[in-house]
Parts: C-alpha cells; structure tokens; sequence
C-alpha cells in the first residue's frame, strides 16, 4: 500500500475506533492493524482487518428488518426503534446498501478501497 493510502487508512481508522457504534470487534481488529502498520505482521493483520470489516458492517435490509423486530425495538426502544427503521427505509430508497451511521459509514469509505488495500 503507498504512504499515501496507508496514511489515509491510518486516519480512518483511528476515526472508526473512536466511532460511538463501532463494534468491539472491530475495535479490536483495529487496534491490531494499528499495531501491525510497519511490522511482519501488517500483511496478515490487513487482510484480517478487512475480513472483519467485511463482516461488521450492517446491510440496510438488515438494519430495518432489526429496527422493526421485537428484539429491535426492545433494544433500541420503541420511539428510536421507528426512527430508525423509517431512516433506514428512507436512505435504502435513495440507493443506501450499508447502514449509515458513523462506524458503518467509515467502513463503507475503507473497504471502497479494499483493492488497493490488499496489494
């Protein structure tokens, strides 16, 4: 990966930990792609970064199927569980795939890249 594109990932990385909805195990597959930048272990740990990416982030049918469950709604909340579901629905429409919140938006801008990532 060239400098420039390693600091860019670096960038958004750091971002996505600090991210309110990122997942512990994105967090985690994070932090060691951090650590692994420069060493042995960067290519290894790159292509477990993305595979875990791949797997966290939240397809748009998914989120709205979630929102408008009864487990969705008793973990978001009735109110927020709707909100939810009709944002959701509303940005599936305009053409979402993923869901857009932080930590979904900024792997949706990482694994754009994914190409160019695993060189």
């Amino acid at each position: 990966m060239d400098k420039k594109l390693l600091n860019e990932m670096i960038e958004k990385t750091r971002a996505l930990i600090d991210a309110p909805t990122c997942s512990d195990e994105t967090k985690t597959a994070a932090e060691k792609w951090l650590n692994a930048v420069g060493t042995d272990r960067e290519k290894v740990e790159t292509q477990n970064y993305i595979e875990e990416l791949e797997a966290d982030i939240m397809p748009i049918d998914t989120l709205i199927g979630f929102a408008q469950s009864e487990k969705g709604r008793s973990y978001f909340g009735e109110e927020t569980a709707a909100q939810i579901a009709a944002h959701a629905l509303e940005i599936k429409t305009a053409g979402a795939k993923y869901c857009d919140c932080s930590a979904c938006a900024i792997v949706a801008e990482i694994l754009e890249k994914k190409a160019e990532i695993l060189k």
